[in-house]
């Protein structure tokens, strides 16, 4: 059973590193098409992560801890990507000159460090059950391919060759695979703490929604546009929602 599951979260861990390489189908599509696409992946990566915490997260920790000490846990989750993101991501600009290649090279560690705790997550959700691993995986997975998109256009504007934005991206990605190898062994020594990290991992699903995503497709001034990326966000929700009844 153990070797099965440290196969499902090394495989898991490497299948959503692949997702960093999702910036080479921009290569061929037109930027008016392309921000469509994105906004509706948005809207639905939002979903994905606020039904992913509120579903799966917070009440399999409920389950095994006190309310007061999941959604403090949780709140401690919130405030570090808030720390994270504006430390790591938003610090490049200095008075009014911008070092790009001081950007590109900060927007990597942040990601790389974004993606560790990814790895970690996942590698102790699925310790909880493997059906907790599967829902966490595909909330990690929902954000990573605008994310990843994102993070290939930030590399391209910093200076990077096409070539160049795609492996370096790639690299950073792959910081998920010993993040998910560390969250299995450090589970094994203290294996009675490895729930904590589960509303850890829904503040941060829910910082990066609220935060990040859902401003994003606020955006839209138009009505009808508005209504169908509303009914994407929906679906990510409702999605997150049936696998939950599903395994249970």
């Amino acid at each position: 059973m153990g070797v099965m599951v440290l196969e499902l979260i090394l495989g898991s861990a490497f299948l959503i590193a692949l997702f960093s390489l999702s910036g080479i189908v921009t290569l061929s599509l037109k930027e008016e098409l392309l921000n469509r696409i994105l906004l509706l992946l948005v809207a639905l990566s939002a979903g994905a992560l606020i039904g992913g915490a509120f579903f799966h997260l917070l009440p399999e920790a409920i389950e095994k801890m006190d309310t007061i000490t999941a959604f403090t846990i949780t709140i401690a989750g919130f405030s570090l990507f808030y720390i994270l993101e504006r430390f790591l991501y938003w610090r490049h600009c200095h008075k009014d000159h911008c070092e790009h290649h001081t950007f590109r090279y900060l927007n990597l560690i942040g990601d790389g460090i974004h993606n560790f705790l990814d790895g970690m997550t996942i590698a102790v959700s699925f310790l909880a059950g493997v059906p907790v691993g599967i829902a966490t995986t595909i909330a990690v997975a929902s954000h990573e391919i605008p994310q990843e998109i994102g993070d290939f256009g930030v590399l391209l504007y910093g200076g990077f060759s096409k070539q160049k934005a795609l492996i370096y991206n790639f690299i950073s990605a792959l910081t998920i695979v010993p993040g998910a190898i560390a969250g299995y062994l450090l589970s094994g020594y203290v294996a009675q703490y490895a729930v904590y990290v589960l509303p850890f991992a829904a503040g941060g699903f829910l910082y990066i929604a609220a935060t990040d995503l859902i401003p994003e497709i606020k955006k839209v001034e138009s009505g009808r546009k508005s209504a169908v990326i509303f009914v994407v966000f929906l679906l990510g929700v409702t999605f997150m929602l049936a696998t939950k009844l599903m395994f249970e």
